[in-house]
């Protein structure tokens, strides 16, 4: 009986010490968490019975505020003036889905909260109010990225490299949060129900292409493979690549083609103009799995970039090893096709890190968090994210980006007074259509920048390429960027990039 007695407490005991460590474990481990969380009743529901800050672009528009709906169940409701212009990035709050995009990263600054007391009588009856978040957005670079895109599936980002701001952050397929703001379930189920379902390419109008979709980069990554060789091997710089519309490829038969079976070679200098593939393909060879890996990882390719916005998703190169017996491979990887893949924020912030003198600077879209009153109370702070390149390595990579423009394969797209630097892109998608993902990315101006762009425009049929598809629209989007920076209307100078 004393045995059983005995046994008996010891259960008990290790019961009481699991509730007391769940307990624990609840309440105070994970209780910041589970406040925050948009699947807490309590925290939802603040969406409608409180105002929540607003959230406000560059040009003090306003993104996202609550509205008195005279509604006694449910007092207030988000309002997104703006639609689906801006919601991949704004996302949404509702009692029934809770929160999204920036609605959710900035919550616990958007939510009623205690603020700092400004006077005697409110140190005594303290009062809660919301904060208002401030981007670095400009809503008419959406606007124009819309225009240009003509509803069809794409993602462009727009970054003021020196700092990391994102201007511009835009995708197709996309959506209008106000249904899922509404107090009535039946309202946001349904459309919850519509923007979770993809579209013809697999992509959900809910998520945002230009940072959660990865495509192969095909020619924009001949940057990455430039500076592979400026950073690593600089005598590749000057080796000159045999002439003519094909390579042969070590281990294999295989024949690689230049686009369109013509010509090309020489050194770096004379094959990045025109995208020498063949040439590349074995610059690639020469610098190795290894050297390419690290490169690419860099710039950033293999982690999440650390854009303050959920759900960002990472590039991909792969790792040195997995070329050991598949060395074909890495040729065309060099050039941006096979397994390689890459979102338009990477991309973008690959140009970013040439135009800043090697330094990638990490991308934000928070410019600051200021109080009811108009205070202050937290400012973003650039810092460098990585930094790929020396200043000296970058600047030797500027003019052959500038010679795309000039007389190579992004030549008669830009405004010559608006001196920019870019490279095309056409990767192959490698279904039975034969489409292709179309990619362009570039800063301006060359010798001072403070912009740089990424855009892809994926499953374009064969014909189509990077300069004729990707281009128009990153010709509008630095036209309107640098407008903005220079004070002036941000139309463009051509009627087509009118927003």
């Amino acid at each position: 009986m004393t045995r059983r007695l005995s046994i008996m407490s010891v259960v008990i005991l290790l019961m009481l010490t699991a509730i007391a460590v769940q307990a624990i474990n609840i309440q105070w481990v994970r209780a910041p968490a589970l406040n925050a969380s948009s699947l807490n009743p309590r925290a939802s529901s603040t969406s409608v019975k409180f105002p929540r800050g607003e959230i406000v672009a560059a040009d003090g528009t306003i993104l996202a505020r609550s509205v008195a709906t005279g509604n006694a169940a449910a007092p207030y409701q988000r309002a997104y003036p703006l639609g689906g212009l801006t919601s991949g990035v704004v996302g949404f709050a509702g009692p029934s889905y809770g929160t999204w995009a920036l609605e959710s990263q900035y919550n616990s600054y958007l939510v009623p909260h205690p603020q700092p007391p400004a006077s005697l009588a409110q140190v005594l009856a303290p009062i809660s109010s919301a904060d208002n978040v401030n981007l670095t957005l400009q809503p008419v670079l959406n606007r124009i990225a819309a225009k240009a895109m003509a509803g069809q599936d794409g993602g462009a980002v727009v970054l003021d490299p020196r700092t990391g701001a994102v201007l511009g952050l835009y995708s197709n397929p996309t959506y209008n949060p106000k249904a899922m703001a509404s107090s009535d379930f039946a309202v946001a189920a349904a459309e919850w129900k519509k923007i979770t379902k993809p579209d013809a390419h697999g992509f959900e109008p809910l998520g945002l292409v230009a940072t959660q979709q990865t495509f192969p980069p095909g020619s924009t990554f001949k940057v990455v493979t430039t500076a592979a060789a400026a950073a690593h091997n600089p005598a590749l710089m000057k080796k000159s690549y045999h002439y003519g519309a094909f390579t042969t490829l070590p281990d294999t038969n295989k024949l690689l083609y230049n686009d369109g079976g013509s010509p090309c070679g020489g050194t770096v200098a004379q094959m990045l103009p025109p995208s020498c593939d063949p040439g590349y393909a074995l610059l690639g060879l020469d610098l190795g799995a290894k050297v390419l890996n690290e490169t690419a990882t860099s710039f950033g390719y293999n982690q999440v970039p650390p854009l303050d916005l959920p759900g960002v998703s990472h590039s991909y190169f792969p790792s040195a090893a997995s070329f050991k017996f598949a060395l074909p491979t890495l040729a065309y990887s060099a050039i941006g096709q096979d397994n390689v893949r890459a979102t338009a924020l990477q991309q973008a912030l690959v140009a970013a890190a040439v135009a800043n003198k090697g330094a990638a600077m990490a991308p934000h879209l928070l410019k600051d968090v200021t109080s009811p009153l108009g205070t202050v109370i937290s400012s973003y702070v650039p810092t460098v994210w990585k930094r790929p390149l020396t200043s000296a390595q970058a600047a030797q990579i500027v003019p052959l980006m500038v010679n795309v423009v000039r007389y190579g394969t992004a030549a008669g797209i830009f405004l010559p007074q608006d001196e920019v630097a870019a490279k095309t892109g056409t990767a192959q998608t490698g279904n039975t259509l034969h489409n292709t993902d179309d990619w362009m990315i570039a800063f301006a101006p060359a010798s001072h920048p403070t912009v740089a762009v990424a855009v892809v425009m994926p499953f374009q049929a064969v014909f189509h390429y990077g300069a004729t598809t990707a281009g128009p629209i990153v010709k509008c989007l630095i036209e309107g960027a640098l407008a903005i920076q220079a004070g002036l209307p941000a139309t463009g100078t051509s009627t087509t990039c009118a927003s």
